[in-house]
């Protein structure tokens, strides 16, 4: 019961007791009874003056309670005239406007941050209460590959990808180098924040391949530039001096002639396989600068079925096209792109088996060459892209580290992976 009904009731009984006794008095003594009339009448009027009191603060009271209650930090209390009351009501409006600059300060600070979230490269997902996705930024939903509409309310551990896979297995605040198909690498980091009094967790996703690429380049140039250097000085003198030892043969034994040339020859012959490999080397090193120009690829890729078909036919390989389209036209380097696509069908045709297939499919965005055979082990599929690296007998891990420095350079995206018994290369035509 509210302290105004209270006081109501207790002017009331009061009042009410007061005109009883009027009543019993009226007959025996008139002068008390006209006293006691004018105690009343004063009485009542000290009690609607002491209501209206009483009532006024409480209503400006209420008013303020509601207007917590509704999260309206913008009304303030007007003073009463009460000391006690206009006490009271300064220190509400002071809580008020403290209130309403935290508040503001916290709009403020939340939308920067969302802004932030949202405009930031590093891929960003804020899960709920329940450890369910909340939140993704764009650059999250890209790296991904995913749409919010489609994860949002879902478990990390429930999304499709190699990614997802690895960031569910994150420990919190545990940071990984993640490296997918031997080209793309993030660093995945997990970390909570608390919300409301409860934790919540996150995740941040950087991607480094750039990065990673920019340094071993540098760091290959700079070997093979000194090696290129030392070999190709010492192979000049070395074969002259080869060459002018093959002049002496005339003045050894008969017997020995022969197979004193021929040891000679192997040591020229042998010199010029160790220079063509530094050439090879170098050309990785000096790849330059795409030339772009409008071309059809699919014409490109007919004519590099052309040029690979008598390897393809001592394997009796099938080939199958799935074509969306007759032409794609692309702006590119049309020379370097034919280069990858010879390395990349030429590999597929030495990874499949006998009888085997390669499948080019072609679509509006990207192309990929497809062959049948065993799958890449995990270990090696991490290193596939890295620069020298082969799994091939006296390989010297040229074709994709070639591959890459092209498609690097024209800002395209792409991937070698093995599922379901197919090993696919994906090239995605789309300029980053």
């Amino acid at each position: 019961m509210k302290l105004k009904t209270k006081f109501l009731l207790f002017s009331l009984v009061l009042h009410a007791i007061l005109i009883f006794i009027l009543i019993c008095i009226r007959d025996q003594n008139q002068d008390l009874f006209l006293v006691g009339e004018v105690l009343l009448l004063g009485s009542l009027a000290f009690s609607v003056w002491m209501y209206r009191s009483i009532g006024k603060p409480f209503d400006i009271i209420s008013a303020g309670i509601e207007s917590l209650k509704d999260k309206d930090f913008s009304s303030k209390l007007i003073r009463v005239g009460n000391n006690e009351m206009d006490e009271l009501i300064s220190v509400y409006n002071l809580m008020i406007d403290q209130l309403r600059e935290e508040r503001l300060q916290q709009i403020e600070k939340s939308s920067f941050l969302e802004k932030l979230i949202q405009a930031s490269s590093t891929g960003i997902i804020i899960l709920d209460y329940d450890d369910k996705i909340d939140v993704l930024n764009p650059a999250a939903l890209e790296l991904m590959g995913l749409y919010l509409s489609d994860v949002k309310g879902k478990e990390i551990s429930a999304l499709s990808g190699k990614l997802a896979e690895e960031l569910a297995l994150l420990e919190v605040n545990q940071s990984k180098v993640i490296n997918l198909n031997g080209m793309q690498s993030f660093k995945c980091h997990r970390s909570t924040f608390i919300d409301k009094g409860f934790a919540r967790t996150f995740f941040m996703i950087e991607e480094l391949t750039r990065e990673i690429y920019v340094r071993e380049k540098a760091a290959y140039e700079r070997v093979v530039k000194m090696m290129s250097h030392e070999v190709n000085n010492s192979i000049g003198a070395i074969n002259s001096i080869l060459n002018s030892c093959l002049n002496y043969q005339q003045q050894l034994d008969e017997n020995d002639r022969e197979d004193y040339k021929n040891a000679l020859q192997v040591s020229i012959e042998r010199n010029k396989n160790l220079n063509g490999l530094m050439s090879n080397f170098a050309r990785v090193v000096k790849v330059p600068e795409p030339v772009k120009q409008e071309f059809d690829l699919v014409q490109v890729l007919r004519s590099v079925q052309t040029l690979m078909e008598p390897e393809s036919r001592k394997k009796k390989l099938n080939w199958q096209w799935e074509a969306g389209q007759d032409q794609l036209i692309v702006q590119a380097d049309c020379q370097q792109i034919e280069q990858v696509l010879i390395n990349i069908v030429k590999n597929a045709i030495e990874a499949a088996p006998a009888k085997g297939i390669i499948k080019i499919v072609i679509k509006a965005d990207s192309l990929s060459v497809l062959n049948t055979g065993p799958a890449i082990p995990k270990e090696i599929s991490q290193q596939l892209f890295s620069p020298f690296f082969s799994t091939k007998k006296n390989g010297q891990g040229i074709g994709l580290m070639l591959a890459r420095e092209i498609l690097m350079n024209h800002d395209y995206k792409f991937s070698l992976t093995s599922k379901d018994g197919w090993t696919a290369f994906k090239l995605d035509l789309k300029v980053n």
